[in-house]
């Protein structure tokens, strides 16, 4: 294998219902595998079918793992019941990528969570959700811009981050404007991780394990900001570059 070769970045897909009531599809929004894609990857999608030995294999094969928005993670996952503002709730989804981030976070593979990712990251090293920002969360402003059919590129509010932060390094800024698509919120944080990114009403915005050579979470949608945003760019180039390290260790060890 040459050492110019892309490295590659596994994408987990989400289960969608197609109009057959039999019948059921793997999908993922494109976005995510551009922005893959123009940051030097290459990417390739997990299904939900995947078993154990599948999914092993598939890890095993990536140099980085990339999961991505969605639907809410089911409460049992971390300890809670169920909301009543819960939607598109797959369990088969959450156990596939709850594994994956553990696997990632105990072995040191490059882990990128976006939006829902960011939760996955969160509940896979023991930490828990607010369900619904709006009812949980006095005094929170605005997040789930997807309820008024914004652009996805659609700024909604500004971020701070830690400026000591890998998440700042790799954004190479320390405030920006970012889109927001959610309703849930992480709450309790684990050790693993430190917080190093809020909006102005206080809800976080970006984890990182410091003590991991790439596992970072953001809570809003890069991808969908590629085409006009810098720092969105740069995240995936420096997510991309930790996944080509970690192919580059990974042949050397061989």
């Amino acid at each position: 294998m040459l050492r110019h070769d892309p490295p590659f970045v596994a994408i987990p897909c989400r289960r969608h219902s197609t109009t057959h009531p039999k019948r059921h599809s793997n999908i993922l929004n494109a976005s995510y595998v551009e922005a893959i894609i123009q940051a030097g990857g290459a990417p390739f999608l997990i299904p939900l079918e995947a078993g154990d030995q599948v999914l092993r294999a598939l890890f095993e094969r990536a140099d980085g793992i990339l999961l991505t928005g969605g639907g809410d993670i089911h409460p049992r996952f971390f300890g809670q019941t169920s909301h009543p503002s819960l939607s598109d709730v797959q369990p088969t989804r959450d156990e596939l990528e709850l594994t994956l981030a553990r696997w990632s976070l105990e072995e040191g593979k490059p882990l990128l969570g976006i939006c829902r990712g960011i939760q996955v990251m969160n509940v896979a090293a023991g930490g828990s959700l607010y369900q619904d920002i709006a009812s949980q969360c006095p005094g929170a402003g605005q997040h789930d811009y997807y309820r008024d059919d914004s652009p996805r590129d659609f700024l909604a509010h500004q971020v701070r981050v830690e400026p000591d932060s890998r998440l700042a390094r790799s954004l190479g800024a320390d405030r920006l404007s970012v889109n927001s698509f959610h309703h849930q919120a992480l709450k309790e944080v684990p050790p693993l991780y430190r917080v190093v990114a809020r909006a102005p009403d206080g809800v976080i915005e970006g984890i990182e394990a410091p003590d991991h050579p790439f596992a970072l979470g953001v809570q809003w949608h890069p991808e969908e900001l590629i085409a006009g945003q810098e720092t969105a760019r740069r995240l995936f180039l420096s997510f991309v570059r930790a996944c080509r390290d970690s192919k580059l260790g990974t042949e050397q060890r061989r």
